[in-house]
């Protein structure tokens, strides 16, 4: 007899892969007990397409909406859901699209789809408080070189080859030329959502990986390093100043996790 895992194993390639010879012998009752599992098998996967499609709707407005579906339907097949909550489905999607068919002739599709993804996250992000400028400056500058920063949920970090900021506000702001040219050019962008609102703003590449890498759980002297790596007289304490007085970063940890006095 089956373990209760081998069996929730061999359903499960059943509804993903459409292997139904593994389990064949336990569909039992009724007049057609293949057709029951038929009805999860529809129901897996037109949930889980219609959550990918959902979460991307620019980027079937580009490529074509055929496409993205068609796509997503591939993708669930050798990408199923590690994690029992949809609405967090679908991170590696941007990928696996701009290798598919004829959207791999799209050089810029993973960095829109990757930006409307980004997009989306910030967006349902609800803002925490704001960390005060006192708590930062009461501690010394060696001792604060060692701190983490914790940012604000709703912030996002991009970087692309090309000008797909630009390409995602026409489409939000309904506002599309008849003919448009995608730059190519190194662009540096942060999203930040909060309760529905949204900005989208480019930044230089300094402060890009100065505030990227304080998100990645960078310390201070860390994400000071990387930003002077891209430009030698970045100010780390102008830009530390700036992100805390407008409202993005929300906690100072030690090394150990705890909260800075």
């Amino acid at each position: 007899m089956l373990s209760l895992l081998n069996l929730q194993d061999r359903v499960a390639r059943a509804v993903i892969m459409g292997d139904v010879d593994g389990v064949s012998q336990y569909l039992v009752g009724g007049a057609d007990p293949r057709g029951r599992l038929g009805i999860h098998v529809r129901h897996y996967e037109t949930s889980l397409i219609t959550a990918l499609c959902d979460k991307f709707p620019a980027t079937a407005w580009l490529v074509g909406a055929d496409v993205v579906a068609a796509v997503a339907r591939e993708y669930i097949r050798t990408h199923p859901p590690s994690r029992p909550c949809i609405a967090e489905y679908g991170g590696g999607f941007p990928d696996f699209l701009s290798s598919f068919g004829r959207a791999a002739a799209i050089p810029y599709l993973k960095s829109f789809a990757d930006l409307e993804r980004a997009v989306g996250d910030s967006s349902i992000a609800i803002d925490l408080p704001a960390l005060n400028w006192s708590e930062v400056a009461n501690i010394g500058p060696e001792l604060l070189l060692d701190r983490n920063v914790t940012l604000q949920p709703g912030l996002r970090y991009l970087h692309s080859k090309w000008g797909v900021d630009e390409l995602l506000t026409m489409y939000l702001e309904d506002s599309q030329p008849e003919e448009y040219v995608m730059p190519e050019v190194d662009t540096f962008i942060e999203i930040r959502g909060a309760r529905g609102a949204l900005s989208i703003a480019r930044i230089d590449s300094a402060t890009f990986a100065f505030r990227f890498a304080l998100r990645s759980g960078n310390s201070i002297a860390t994400a000071a390093d990387n930003a002077l790596q891209r430009d030698a007289t970045f100010d780390a304490g102008g830009a530390l100043q700036r992100l805390v007085l407008t409202g993005l970063a929300t906690r100072l940890t030690d090394a150990l996790g705890g909260v800075s006095a």
